[in-house]
């Protein structure tokens, strides 16, 4: 008998392990995937954040913890990893959301900094997929991976944010993405990517301040910016047995700035 939709949305019993979990899109997006059943390990690089974090979500009635490690770093993905498995047993769901930005001219932009972004945004989603594939995933033939992109990996920004290394991190985020769940279907993991648009964080304030959040939002048919609702659909949907049929595709989650950029 076909499930309900409560049923298929569900994730009771479900582990989750969320990089980059301690504010903004990773907070909300462990929400979302507490709220549905799923315990939850947030991880990001300070303890003091991530103990703020694991409170709001325990006051909320989800079971949570935290570890702390630099998801640009191959020894702490590997620790975060090994860890995570110890303490839940299993990974069912990861959500690779760490990242990091940098902003100057293409002509002058640091190699240091293009490095420091793609070590990041990229080299350690790749290593912590791979990680927890072979320590988890493969063998219990069963896995979700949610990669957070962004539109700016859809095309080129307006030239006056000069953030060349982030675009092409998040483009290449999303064919990651697509080129995984194409190789790993066969162990009945999928991997979905998910590409905000400008949404209210640390990571987003100083454009945001520089351009004005009333000028950012007139180029969104919606007229808004992301809220602290809106990544929580899509999150589930990916996360969960409603979207066991979806797997190397990306959806922005922008208020319409990409059909209308031609994203």
């Amino acid at each position: 008998m076909a499930r309900t939709v409560q049923q298929l949305f569900d994730l009771t019993g479900k582990t989750a392990l969320v990089t980059g979990g301690s504010r903004g899109l990773g907070l909300q997006m462990a929400h979302a995937l507490g709220e549905a059943g799923a315990r939850v390990m947030l991880s990001s690089r300070k303890a003091a954040d991530l103990e703020d974090a694991v409170a709001e979500l325990q006051a909320a009635g989800i079971d949570a913890r935290w570890i702390a490690a630099d998801c640009a770093v191959e020894a702490d993905i590997r620790r975060l990893a090994d860890e995570t498995l110890e303490r839940l047993g299993r990974v069912d769901i990861l959500v690779n959301n760490a990242g990091a930005s940098w902003g100057a001219p293409a002509e002058d932009h640091p190699v240091a900094a293009w490095d420091k972004v793609m070590n990041l945004n990229i080299r350690g989603y790749f290593i912590m997929c791979q990680h927890i594939a072979k320590r988890c995933m493969i063998e219990q033939r069963s896995g979700r991976i949610i990669n957070i992109a962004s539109i700016a990996g859809l095309g080129g920004n307006p030239p006056e944010l000069q953030m060349i290394a982030y675009n092409t991190s998040k483009g290449a985020v999303i064919n990651f993405s697509r080129a995984l769940g194409a190789e790993w279907g066969k162990y009945n993991i999928t991997v979905n990517a998910i590409c905000p648009g400008f949404f209210p964080s640390r990571l987003t304030a100083s454009t945001i301040k520089s351009i004005g959040e009333k000028a950012m939002a007139s180029h969104a048919p919606l007229l808004r910016l992301g809220d602290d609702e809106d990544l929580k659909g899509i999150t589930l949907l990916y996360a969960s047995d409603a979207g066991k049929h979806i797997t190397g595709q990306y959806m922005a989650v922008d208020g319409g700035v990409s059909i209308v950029t031609g994203g």
